[in-house]
C-alpha cells in the first residue's frame, strides 16, 4: 500500500474480529515505526504499554475504561501511550520551559509518534480507535505505569469487521491560509 492510501484509508474502527490475535512482533514493528517521529531535541519521552493476552484484555478493559469504549474495542489488543513530562519543551540544564508551551511539547511529540503508530498498524492491516476517555489511575495500578509519565490515551488495535466509511472532511480552504 503506498503512503497516500495509507493516510486515506486510516479508519477509527469500532468493531474487531476476536478470534484474530495481534502478535508480540506485530506490536514491536509498529511501536518501533512510530519510534522514528520527530521529538523536540530527540527527546524521545513517548512510552508504550501493550496488553495483548485476551483475559487480560477483558480484565483491562473492565477496569479502565467507559462502558462505551469496552463496547467498541471488543475483540482488539491495547496499547497505552505516555511520556515522560519536564523534558519536551524544556530547558533541561535550567529546568525551564522554553516557551509557553511547556509539557505542551510532550504531548505534541507524542501525538507524532502515535500518528505513525497509527499509520503503520494500518499498512500492516490492523486496526486502530484511539480513546481518551479512560481511567487513568486505574491504568496505572493495573499495568504498573510510573507516576513520572502521563498517561494520554488507549489505543485499541485489531482486525477490524467492517468497513469504515470516511466521515465529511472540511474543505482544504477551510484549513489552509496563505499569507
Amino acid at each position: 500500500m503506498d503512503f497516500k492510501d495509507v493516510v486515506v484509508s486510516r479508519r477509527s474502527m469500532r468493531a474487531y474480529d476476536d478470534s484474530k490475535t495481534v502478535t508480540k512482533d506485530q506490536i514491536e514493528e509498529i511501536v518501533k515505526m512510530a519510534s522514528y517521529a520527530p521529538s523536540w531535541k530527540n527527546s524521545q519521552t513517548a512510552r508504550y504499554y501493550a496488553v495483548l493476552d485476551k483475559d487480560k484484555c477483558q480484565e483491562f478493559a473492565t477496569k479502565c475504561l467507559p462502558e462505551f469504549n469496552i463496547r467498541n474495542s471488543k475483540g482488539a489488543a491495547y496499547i497505552v501511550t505516555s511520556f515522560v513530562p519536564g523534558n519536551s519543551g524544556f530547558d533541561t540544564a535550567k529546568n525551564e520551559a522554553t516557551n509557553e508551551c511547556g509539557d505542551g511539547w510532550g504531548y505534541y511529540d507524542l501525538g507524532l509518534n502515535n500518528e505513525n503508530l497509527l499509520l503503520a498498524a494500518k499498512e500492516a492491516g490492523l486496526d486502530t480507535l484511539v480513546m481518551g476517555i479512560r481511567d487513568a489511575k486505574a491504568i496505572r495500578e493495573e499495568i504498573g505505569i510510573p507516576d513520572e509519565e502521563i498517561i494520554v490515551s488507549v489505543i485499541a488495535i485489531g482486525y477490524g469487521t467492517k468497513d469504515a466509511t470516511m466521515p465529511k472532511r472540511k474543505d482544504i480552504s477551510e484549513i489552509l491560509h496563505f499569507v
